[in-house]
């Protein structure tokens, strides 16, 4: 619980009385400690991934630092991209993806199964517009050395209890080896998902080629964003 509302307020481009509205409505986690608000940078982040808030860049950095960041086209290409996955309900197609070749042989399946249904019980990941983004909570518990990200694109829409009531047929199950990776493989995610191109990609469940390309160009415009020009994904494209 690191960040105050000043702090929040800049990273989301919302007046301050916005964020205490709310913090206190429920509708943005945070804390209460005595008289003030504090909130916590992983659920900060899982809250604009999920709510498509575009927020700045600084929200994804450690401790104010631009560290290296890790390719999220290269955790893609480890995962995988799956057609026609199996599964008329949240927890069957939960279980079908833990037992794809792109899950790190090292990882406990059975385990990783628990925590992704867990999480889903303790609030959806579905992310709205057909798409969620199933990951364990505490993403130190996955124990792999770099990240993993399998895009699944479902045989049939699954209900997730999305905000918007729409049933899912595009997942993104991440697996992270650290917080820091975790919160970055999700800034990235949630860059592309505001890119209208990429998203026509998802929607017509386009091949892998198709979608690494774009996750190039991608992050040539995240890289340039973080480097201070605000570029904005898929700016460059016609309407």
């Amino acid at each position: 619980m690191e960040l105050r509302v000043r702090d929040v307020a800049v990273i989301l481009n919302e007046s301050e009385e916005t964020i205490i509205h709310w913090a206190r409505r429920g509708t943005l986690p945070a804390h209460r400690v005595q008289d003030q608000y504090l909130f916590n940078r992983v659920e900060l982040q899982e809250w604009a991934a999920l709510n498509s808030h575009q927020v700045s860049p600084e929200l994804f950095t450690s401790n104010g630092t631009r560290d290296e960041l890790p390719a999220f086209r290269a955790a893609i290409m480890r995962g995988g991209v799956y057609h026609g996955v199996k599964g008329s309900s949240r927890e069957q197609v939960l279980e079908v993806v833990t037992q794809l070749p792109g899950i790190p042989i090292d990882v406990n399946r059975p385990l990783l199964l628990q925590l992704l249904v867990g999480r889903e019980t303790l609030a959806s990941t579905a992310f709205g517009d057909g798409i969620a983004i199933p990951h364990p909570r505490n993403p130190l518990v996955v124990r792999i050395h770099e990240p993993h990200v399998l895009l699944c694109f479902l045989e049939e829409p699954v209900d997730f209890h999305a905000i918007d009531g729409q049933p899912v047929q595009v997942l993104f199950v991440l697996l992270s080896p650290s917080v820091r990776v975790h919160l970055q493989m999700l800034a990235k995610l949630a860059y592309a998902l505001h890119d209208r191109p990429f998203m026509q990609l998802l929607k017509r469940a386009a091949k892998e080629d198709e979608i690494l390309e774009r996750l190039t160009i991608l992050s040539a415009s995240y890289d340039h964003t973080l480097g201070g020009t605000h570029a904005r994904p898929g700016a460059s494209e016609k309407p």
